[in-house]
């Protein structure tokens, strides 16, 4: 009798405790613009297999500007592929934006990065036969805005970042720094809710690449934007809310 009466106080006790873990992994769903838990990745090529990602836990909150720092090889790549849905982790899950990611099918995924998600790359990826203009009209196009529409957005998201005076110039005629801000225009437009970056000053000098951070998270403030940043830049880190070093597949340090 005892025995039966132990076991019941034992199960309410685990339920309760279940119960009140799945209410606060729901609150961080809710409140976090990125919630991304027990995040494994393995490649596999052959009989042979790397562990990029080895259980990574990471909450970052809306409006939040994240640098995820670390040497070459420490896995920040993968960890921000994974959480922009371009890569789908071997094991775990990421919610962005309340919505979880890695159970969304091909098509769902799909949609919901052209409309939420922007993306800043290290070798700024615009297209050489195009105008500054027509380089943010393409992202807007994608987005669904086309038109008279997409040029007026397109000249004031240049505008935005110094460039309105640029609009018809190409890419070839345009500094590095230049560059980066069409970039940041094309990021910015049709206002996601979220941008990616990877690496956006390696191409920069140290100066430009400082003017450019300081520029992006000025502008992502001013929308309410969450930015994730990889970068091996410590100088930028003054810029974060919050800084999370990696090393090995694990996260080493999270301020957080």
């Amino acid at each position: 009798m005892i025995s039966s009466q132990v076991r019941l106080i034992k199960n309410s006790i685990i339920h309760k405790w279940k119960t009140s873990e799945s209410i606060d992994e729901l609150t961080t769903v809710k409140t976090c613009a990125i919630a991304a838990r027990d995040i494994k990745m393995v490649y596999k090529s052959g009989f042979a297999s790397f562990v990029a990602l080895k259980g990574i836990d990471l909450k970052i909150p809306q409006g939040a500007i994240q640098l995820l720092m670390g040497p070459s090889g420490s896995g920040k790549t993968t960890l921000l592929s994974i959480l922009a849905g371009i890569l789908t982790p071997t094991s775990g899950s990421v919610h962005l934006l309340g919505k979880n990611i890695t159970s969304m099918s091909g098509k769902e995924l799909s949609k919901f990065r052209r409309e939420r998600l922007g993306f800043i790359f290290q070798g700024f990826n615009l297209f050489p036969a195009l105008t500054a203009a027509e380089n943010v009209e393409v992202a807007l196009n994608i987005k669904g805005i086309k038109g008279k529409p997409a040029r007026q957005q397109s000249l004031e998201l240049l505008d935005k970042v110094g460039l309105a005076s640029k609009a018809n110039s190409l890419p070839r005629n345009l500094s590095g720094g230049q560059k980066q801000r069409i970039a940041i225009a094309r990021a910015l437009a049709g206002n996601p809710q979220l941008i990616m970056a990877d690496e956006p000053t390696a191409a920069l000098d140290s100066h430009t690449g400082q003017v450019i951070i300081e520029l992006l998270c000025q502008l992502a403030k001013q929308y309410g934007t969450t930015v994730v940043i990889v970068t091996h830049d410590a100088r930028i880190k003054n810029f974060a809310d919050y800084v999370t070093c990696m090393e090995d597949g694990l996260i080493t340090t999270n301020p957080m």
